[in-house]
């Protein structure tokens, strides 16, 4: 018989992120509650998460809850929750592209969604935003397939490939590409683009804030000066945004520009927001590349663009670059997206169940 504290889920990376993914039927539907189970699953309040499953970082510090969408296109809602690592707190606000690239092969291996055929189309509401994607997942024989040749910087080796599809994501949390109302701002002397598509960001060029953009990640997160500036430029930006006090939220995330390096569009790096990324957010690189894209940012005259559309926005990271392909037009100076593509991978890490305290069992559905 099955402990009254324990939990069924599947360990999966992410792209370039790793976390459980739960059945939203094994939690609880309150979401106090739930983001006091979800912490103690992860064993956070506690730099290294040793009492859990977390990874004592950001990136491997994640959940994934799926259940069946009662939308008219999407088959699965996919809530993501950010878990705190040195306190108990879970941001439900933010979503994670990465982590999504999981989705798909989890709600598959749950059974929230039946294969058909050599590759699934996994049509998914991101519950977070309200954004909607299509995940396309390799299925031959009916089962989930992870091995493959597709290659996606910052995870060693290959695997099959998870394709992504966004539609729906420009404005994700404040309704508008550009919040302020304006394509730049300047906060504390510095320009930025407060922009939201996919993830709320602000973003800035790395020689306004003293830096050269081109830093490694351990660089950057030895440089406290440089964050205090940044958190500084976030939290004026939070509140000019509409998303009012962030000090708590990891929304918005920030972004540095800097011209190319190896033939990419853009060098970038992305902060989580207290810590450097150590490659770069799918949803942030869609952000980025709209970014880019849209004229009047603080990116023109840093990018390298490409001609035509469908267009191929490469950021150069820490560990490489992500590639994003964006279905745009500007019309009369504003830019609107139609969708974007990217490629990430996956895989299961393990299947089974995950034990909470025993106090906790009386916030759990009986299963």
């Amino acid at each position: 018989m099955t402990a009254p504290n324990a939990i069924p889920c599947i360990l999966m990376r992410g792209g370039t992120s790793r976390g459980p993914y739960f059945n939203a039927a094994h939690l609880p539907a309150d979401r106090d509650r739930m983001a006091r189970v979800l912490a103690a699953a992860m064993g956070s309040a506690s730099p290294l998460q040793v009492d859990g499953i977390g990874g004592a970082q950001p990136t491997t510090s994640k959940t994934a809850i799926l259940s069946p969408s009662d939308h008219d296109w999407a088959k699965i809602d996919y809530l993501f929750g950010q878990v705190g690592i040195d306190d108990d707190s879970v941001d439900f606000s933010p979503s994670c592209g990465n982590i999504l690239a999981g989705v798909g092969p989890a709600a598959l291996e749950m059974g929230l969604v039946e294969p058909t055929g050599d590759k699934t189309a996994v049509r998914i509401r991101n519950v977070n935003t309200g954004g909607l994607i299509e995940a396309i997942v390799e299925t031959p024989d009916g089962r989930v397939r992870y091995d493959g040749d597709a290659r996606i910087d910052g995870v060693p080796g290959t695997a099959a490939p998870v394709i992504l599809n966004f539609m729906n994501v420009t404005g994700s949390k404040t309704g508008a590409l550009f919040p302020t109302g304006s394509p730049i701002d300047t906060i504390n002397g510095v320009e930025v683009t407060c922009i939201d598509v996919a993830m709320p960001m602000v973003i800035a060029r790395a020689a306004d804030l003293g830096v050269t953009g081109t830093e490694t990640r351990e660089a950057l997160d030895a440089d406290r000066a440089f964050f205090d500036r940044i958190e500084a430029i976030r939290l004026e930006a939070g509140a000019r945004m509409g998303l009012g006090d962030v000090t708590s939220s990891v929304v918005p995330k920030v972004a540095i520009l800097a011209p190319p390096r190896s033939g990419g569009a853009v060098t970038a790096r992305y902060f989580m927001p207290w810590q450097c990324h150590p490659t770069y957010a799918t949803t942030g690189a869609i952000c980025t590349g709209s970014c880019l894209l849209a004229p009047g940012t603080v990116a023109d005259g840093i990018a390298t663009l490409p001609d035509g559309v469908p267009a191929r926005i490469a950021i150069e990271h820490p560990l490489g670059e992500i590639d994003v392909v964006f279905d745009y037009r500007v019309a009369d100076g504003t830019f609107k997206m139609a969708s974007a593509g990217l490629l990430r991978t996956a895989r299961k890490l393990f299947e089974g169940l995950v034990y909470v305290p025993e106090p906790l069992a009386a916030d759990l559905p009986s299963t």
